[in-house]
């Protein structure tokens, strides 16, 4: 049954914790005592394997809904949890069904049409709407726990809380705290029993840590309800406290990366990926399992400071593409259980076939958002693609900023800002969107805008904007004139990713790459005039580069002069569905272009 909060709410307002307690599980393969020949008996042992995922991201079957085709990439990956489902019952089987523990770090509910669907075309929030498919298949599969992940939260708190209604796993967050009494909103920790023959029960607690970047990139749906402090923090009060209740093992699943850094700068004081420093600094951590940075770490060891212990990390790859494995022996000695090692791996989920049991649960609710994202919306003259679009100015990128503009002269209109000119920007989010020459899907529409990202207008003036194109045009890798392009090789500076690269419409310039960043943008003119910096503009925005995302200078604080919940993929599908024809000639001009040295690189 679903974890009742609001008796798990009241109970940690009386104590201050708080635990979702499974059912003692029976463990007929742990080795009982033995006998030496001498009379002493050796130290009983138990083996343990706890399994992960993280960053599901809606992935049921292994299936492209922007191709409308199973997936495929380069390296041979398969996704989904019918795959997933398939490994855990193989480990299962292999080291005894009540042996294991198999949990989740977080971004679940969101990524895909799939998703999509469940929460706006055919939600789960309505009166007898459906049972979400992601709580399907994971109440099937039986998952013990999972750590809430940012993106739970991008649908708005109501829709979160009507997926953790339909889960039979708890959704756990100790740092995820209610504004008003700092109270955690979720449960922090979930603790099961293994018995073990002829011992006492090894008792696992699983504390779950989500991520502080919520309060920048979901600020619409938390702000003055929950807070996010920091994870080595939380993790420095609830462990001492997993300890004394007797946990013999702690397992930590957080939605954070291990690399230490943030993608939103100085705006919180809290770590983005900090799940190594969680590791080093607070002791009592057998291992973590890590999430959030769509990376694949089979096995990281990291030192505890203060005990010099070693905990095991392990980040299996995103979109159910890999299973992460903790292999624990443990041994009884002195009265107590104690972790002699661990050791991680991961599993590949191209090395099996899907689990029909998941195939048969949810081909209806694949079916239905298959046939969604086929309807034809419109007609395109011309293929439109986003190949090129990191360091060309693409039509297809032209295209989100005419909606997006669009859509804010409209909501502006009659007001105090009408007459101020709109400037827009937008990521190349896809390296391999296209719109093809003819009808026009959904599903085309969507694989150009993957993220469910909001539409915002701020305002800033000429002089905010050009520190704004001049951090985005850090993106790029200095090349000197005459040295040689490589296209991979061009884009990408300081592992920035794509979607922390804009295009910025309404202006003209030039992207000297030859030059150091920060003095890279030439050219600058709006209305074939060179930029005024007191002009001030209206800007339309994602919510998530509004929100501080990405860490762009003063967009964050910029004054805010409206902003909506309708999805931006959204938007783009109504513009094409009125115009019925997609037409560059409407949308497309050369705004931008690299350069070095005055001479176009391309």
């Amino acid at each position: 049954m679903p974890l009742n909060r609001r008796k798990f709410l009241k109970k940690s307002a009386v104590t201050g914790a708080g635990v979702a307690l499974a059912g003692a599980a029976v463990a007929p393969s742990a080795e009982a005592a033995a006998v030496t020949g001498r009379g002493k008996p050796k130290p009983k042992r138990y083996s343990l394997t706890v399994l992960g995922t993280t960053d599901l991201h809606g992935h049921v079957f292994n299936w492209d809904y922007f191709k409308d085709a199973e997936y495929q990439d380069a390296a041979g990956n398969a996704q989904g949890l019918a795959r997933i489902s398939t490994l855990v019952n193989a480990v299962r089987k292999e080291k005894g069904r009540d042996n294991t523990l198999l949990l989740d770090a977080g971004d679940t509910i969101q990524g895909t049409p799939l998703t999509y669907y469940y929460a706006k075309v055919d939600p789960i929030t309505a009166k007898g709407g459906p049972v979400h498919p992601m709580a399907q298949a994971m109440n099937a599969i039986g998952y013990d726990a999972v750590a809430l992940g940012n993106h739970e939260f991008n649908y708005g708190i109501e829709t979160l809380r009507k997926f953790e209604q339909q889960c039979r796993f708890p959704l756990l967050g100790a740092n995820a705290l209610d504004a008003k009494t700092l109270k955690p909103a979720f449960p922090p920790y979930f603790i099961k029993r293994f018995h073990v023959k002829g011992a006492p029960p090894v008792k696992v607690a699983v504390l779950g840590l989500t991520n502080p970047g919520i309060a920048i990139w979901d600020k619409a749906y938390v702000q003055g309800k929950l807070v996010f402090p920091g994870l080595e923090e939380q993790a420095a009060k609830w462990v001492p406290k997993l300890r004394s209740m007797g946990a013999d093992v702690v397992v930590v699943s957080a939605h954070s990366g291990s690399s230490g850094t943030s993608s939103y700068g100085d705006q919180l004081p809290y770590v983005e990926n900090s799940a190594a420093l969680v590791a080093q600094q607070v002791p009592g951590i057998d291992a973590i399992l890590v999430g959030h940075a769509h990376v694949e770490i089979p096995e990281l060891k990291v030192t505890n400071a203060k005990t010099g212990r070693t905990v095991v990390l392990s980040e299996p790859l995103a979109y159910a593409e890999r299973l992460s494995l903790f292999d624990f022996e443990l041994v009884f000695e002195k009265g107590r259980w104690t972790v002699e090692s661990v050791a991680a791996s991961v599993r590949n989920t191209n090395t099996v076939t899907d689990d029909p049991k998941i195939t048969k649960l949810l081909k209806d609710e694949h079916d239905v958002v298959v046939a969604y994202v086929n309807q034809v919306v419109g007609t395109a003259t011309e293929t439109l693609t986003t190949v090129d679009a990191r360091y060309k100015d693409a039509p297809i990128i032209d295209l989100i900023n005419k909606v997006q503009e669009d859509v804010v002269r409209a909501a502006l209109a009659g007001t105090e800002y009408a007459s101020l000119p709109v400037l827009s920007q937008a990521s190349p989010f896809s390296r391999t969107s296209e719109i093809p020459a003819g009808d026009v899907t959904i599903r085309d529409l969507s694989s150009l805008y993957v993220y469910d990202n909001t539409l915002v207008a701020k305002l800033l003036t000429g002089a905010q904007v050009r520190a704004y194109l001049e951090f985005s045009a850090e993106y790029f890798v200095r090349t000197a004139a005459g040295a040689p392009v490589e296209v991979e090789k061009l884009t990408n500076a300081g592992n920035r990713p794509d979607y922390n690269y804009d295009y910025v419409s309404g202006l003209t310039y030039d992207i000297d790459i030859a030059q150091a960043a920060g003095s890279r943008i030439k050219n600058l003119s709006y209305d074939g005039v060179a930029l005024d910096d007191a002009q001030q503009f209206v800007f339309a925005v994602n919510n998530y580069r509004a929100n501080g995302g990405g860490a762009f200078p003063h967009v964050a604080s910029a004054k805010e002069l409206w902003a909506e919940s309708t999805e931006i993929r959204t938007r783009i599908a109504e513009w094409v569905t009125a115009k019925g024809s997609l037409d560059p000639k409407e949308f497309a001009s050369v705004d931008w272009k690299l350069t070095r040295e005055g001479t176009p690189v391309f």
